[in-house]
């Protein structure tokens, strides 16, 4: 039997066990497990894989993507270490555990799809600072889409959001959520961006699939701007994932 599972905190509700869970039914995987391990502290991750021989791999989740990093033998210098996040852990042959980031490929499949080949975006506005952001940086400088950060405090290099206005919002057509805003049960939140200047012309991707339609979507539909949630992007990293787990 192999084991594998997500750590986080909390872990109210998981795409991930119900994904995999699935995938190892429909394609009659029997000798595959995944549980839910929700940790305050980051570090215990370790003592998963001590107590447990089975063990082959974990998802990461908020808020541990980047306080995991120090507690791993290496990082995939393609994705996790590129990226200063992981959210995805393997132990190797030797025992040693490595971090990779399949949120990348995820998020970066799922915006080319959803972009379209001649979208002519060439700005993107990313709200939120978190694992998941830097993710979402990262992709995008592999597409040439310059960005900046969206931030409820002042800091260097980003914007907050009392600053925008309609000049930002009409040079930055890409407007990506990649904040923890609008997550169920909290389905009535979305992030504070002036919704009145989003037109048609804006693509407005939330990374958050629960609920299906956010608020923020659903602000972006009313100004006929073009949306999606992140349930592909999840689908996509999580086969990134089981790739990265099995490769040998």
């Amino acid at each position: 039997m192999r084991h594998f599972g997500l750590i986080g905190f909390p872990l109210s509700h998981s795409f991930s066990k119900k994904y995999f869970t699935e995938k190892f039914s429909n394609e009659g995987i029997n000798d595959c497990s995944y549980e839910l391990y929700p940790i305050e502290n980051a570090a215990d991750f370790v003592d998963i894989f001590k107590n447990d021989a089975a063990m082959v791999g974990l998802n990461v989740t908020i808020p541990h993507k980047q306080a995991v990093i120090p507690f791993l033998n290496n990082l995939d210098p393609q994705s996790a270490g590129k990226i200063g996040a992981v959210n995805v852990i393997k132990k190797e042959k030797d025992g040693s555990l490595t971090g990779y980031n399949s949120d990348y490929y995820g998020f970066k499949l799922s915006l080319q799809s959803f972009l379209g080949e001649n979208h002519g975006v060439s700005k993107a506005l990313i709200l939120g600072k978190g694992g998941a952001a830097l993710a979402v940086q990262t992709a995008l400088e592999d597409l040439d889409i310059a960005h900046n950060y969206v931030s409820r405090t002042q800091q260097d290099g980003c914007f907050t959001y009392e600053q925008l206005g309609a000049s930002h919002l009409s040079e930055y057509k890409l407007i990506i959520n990649a904040s923890p805003i609008g997550t169920y049960p909290n389905v009535e939140q979305a992030p504070a961006i002036p919704y009145e200047y989003v037109t048609e012309n804006h693509f407005l991707y939330d990374l958050v699939y629960n609920p299906e339609t956010t608020q923020f979507m659903q602000e972006g539909l009313k100004k006929k701007a073009k949306v999606i949630n992140g349930l592909q992007m999840l689908k996509l990293q999580a086969e990134k994932a089981w790739e990265i787990w099995n490769k040998c």
